[in-house]
């Protein structure tokens, strides 16, 4: 009786539901022998005053959260130079991408992010009945203007592009941001999760463009991954629009504590950014030598092309039974590639001996 329950709930979803598969899990448990570069998260503890933040936290468990998270949003309109009306908080910029998607999309409207992107936003886009255009980056990963501008783009919703980009770690210069928006009369959304490692942001850009929506997360540049915050940045109007649509308490006490801590104390990061611009540089120059290519990065991860004969799937395997995680894509145009996290000093040093003991195996084998 209880599983023939269960299928009738099951078939009573809808197809675009049924066909949508939940995100594959690659979290290791915590106690796993193995190096972890494989999702893009900071390795580094968090400074101790956020720490005491979150544990002082703890101390409110049994209240519900602040209402519509006034104090956080006050905490990023401060440190960014905006005010509280152009800041909305989430469960992560997962959420507010989510967000996004319901309120500036119907079913059988269009949608384009620039490809290959962050690939969250194919399911985003079947969630809601949209059809996906994905739009070739121009050359060297520039920004294809003329492409988004005249091309089938130019009847979607809204136009997604993450800068730093998610897979490739490329970098779009702001002022060819500035000239996207200021030519479309379309809303231009900006995720910028890994801008903490790049040399610029698109954030100023917000006060002159009622059309640009900015996103944020703590997640990969201030180690705070677990805890979920993000932030979207744009026009009051559609901010207001994406604050409508949120769950009543859609964060944690916690969440707001450590949000609020790290925006006044972000200072105390540099150090952390800087090892792993330095460790991102180290791994760049011996993956070269040991004959990956690799694309410049503006981010905490690497995209790298394997040597000839072997794609990234069997790298990805070969490495997984020396117990170094990294990720690769299903796109056709990066079956080439992995993509490799930068953690610890100690952590790459793993992953490249690993990498040199399967070369040095390989070429045993081939001989």
């Amino acid at each position: 009786m209880a599983d023939a329950k269960l299928q009738a709930v099951l078939s009573a979803l809808s197809p675009m539901a049924r066909q949508l598969n939940a995100l594959p899990s690659n979290q290791p448990g915590r106690d796993a022998n193995c190096v972890k570069l494989n999702t893009n998260e900071n390795p580094f503890p968090l400074p101790m005053m956020v720490m005491q933040s979150a544990l002082a936290a703890l101390e409110r468990h049994y209240l519900y959260p602040e209402d519509d998270n006034l104090s956080l949003r006050d905490a990023a309109a401060s440190a960014y130079g905006l005010s509280q009306d152009q800041v909305v908080a989430g469960n992560g910029s997962s959420e507010l991408l989510g967000l996004i998607y319901r309120a500036f999309l119907d079913p059988g409207d269009s949608v384009a992010m620039i490809s290959p992107g962050f690939s969250f936003n194919r399911k985003l886009a079947k969630l809601q009945g949209a059809r996906f255009l994905e739009i070739e980056w121009g050359e060297s990963y520039s920004l294809p203007i003329e492409q988004l501008l005249l091309g089938p783009a130019k009847d979607a919703k809204f136009i997604l592009l993450a800068n730093p980009n998610n897979p490739t770690g490329t970098f779009v210069p702001v002022a060819e941001i500035d000239r996207l928006v200021a030519q479309s009369d379309q809303l231009i959304v900006v995720d910028e999760a890994y801008v903490d490692f790049a040399p610029d942001d698109a954030l100023r850009l917000v006060d002159r463009h009622p059309n640009l929506l900015v996103l944020r997360t703590l997640s990969k540049g201030f180690a705070a991954a677990g805890i979920r915050v993000g932030f979207g940045f744009g026009h009051p109007e559609l901010i207001g629009r994406l604050r409508n649509l949120q769950n009543v308490f859609n964060m944690n006490v916690i969440g707001h504590a450590v949000g609020i801590s790290i925006l006044s104390h972000r200072a105390d990061y540099d150090e952390n950014h800087r090892y792993i611009k330095h460790e991102r540089h180290r791994t760049t120059a011996a993956l070269s030598q040991l004959g990956f290519s690799v694309i410049p990065s503006h981010t905490n991860f690497l995209l790298a092309r394997v040597p000839p004969g072997r794609d990234g799937k069997w790298w990805q395997a070969s490495l997984d039974r020396q117990n170094i995680l990294v990720a690769v894509f299903p796109d056709a145009c990066l079956e080439n590639f992995i993509r490799v996290s930068i953690g610890t000093r100690t952590q790459m040093d793993a992953f490249l001996s690993a990498a040199r003991d399967i070369i040095s195996g390989s070429m045993k084998t081939q001989s």
